[in-house]
C-alpha cells in the first residue's frame, strides 16, 4: 500500500530513461545582401521546395541551381535530404547565396565533421558586402556631379 509520496514512482519513470529522439529536422539561416533564407533539412530523396516551388522553377538559371547545391556536393550528401526554404528580400543571386550559406550551416548541424570541407570551399563565410548609401550633394554613393573649372 503506497500512501506516501516517496513510495510512489513518478509517471513515466519505469526503469531506465527513454533515449532522446534523434533530430528529424535541421534548421539554419543564411543571409546575403538584403536576402534572408530560412533553410530546413529533413532526411529524404533530394527534393527542393523554395517558397513552395521546385528548384528548377524558382531558379531557371543553371548557375544558380548549381550554387545552392554546392554544399551537398562538397560534403557528398547530395540526394540524402529534402530541402524546404523560405527566402525573402534581395534579387535571385543574393537569394541563391543566402540559401547556399543556410544549407551549409544546416549541414554543420547534421554532422560537425563537415566543417573543414565546408570552410575550405568558402561556404561558411558570410559575405559582408552591402549596398553603400547615397550621399547628399552627389548623384550616387560615390559618383560626383561634373566639375567645371570655369
Amino acid at each position: 500500500m503506497a500512501t506516501h509520496e516517496s513510495d510512489v514512482s513518478p509517471p513515466g519513470a519505469a526503469g531506465a530513461e527513454a533515449p532522446a529522439p534523434t533530430r528529424v529536422q535541421f534548421h539554419a539561416v543564411g543571409r546575403r545582401k538584403r536576402a534572408v533564407a530560412r533553410v530546413f533539412l529533413r532526411p529524404g530523396r533530394g527534393r527542393w521546395f523554395i517558397n513552395g516551388r521546385a528548384l528548377e522553377e524558382y531558379f531557371p538559371r543553371l548557375l544558380l541551381q548549381k550554387a545552392v547545391q554546392q554544399p551537398f556536393e562538397v560534403t557528398g550528401t547530395a540526394g540524402r535530404f529534402d530541402i524546404k526554404v523560405n527566402v525573402t528580400g534581395g534579387g535571385l543571386t543574393g537569394q541563391a547565396d543566402a540559401i547556399k550559406l543556410g544549407v551549409a550551416r544546416a549541414l554543420l548541424l547534421v554532422d560537425p565533421d563537415f566543417r573543414p570541407r565546408l570552410r575550405a570551399a568558402g561556404l561558411l563565410t558570410r559575405d559582408p558586402r552591402e549596398v553603400e548609401r547615397k550621399k547628399y550633394g552627389q548623384p550616387k554613393a560615390r559618383k560626383r556631379f561634373q566639375f567645371s573649372k570655369r
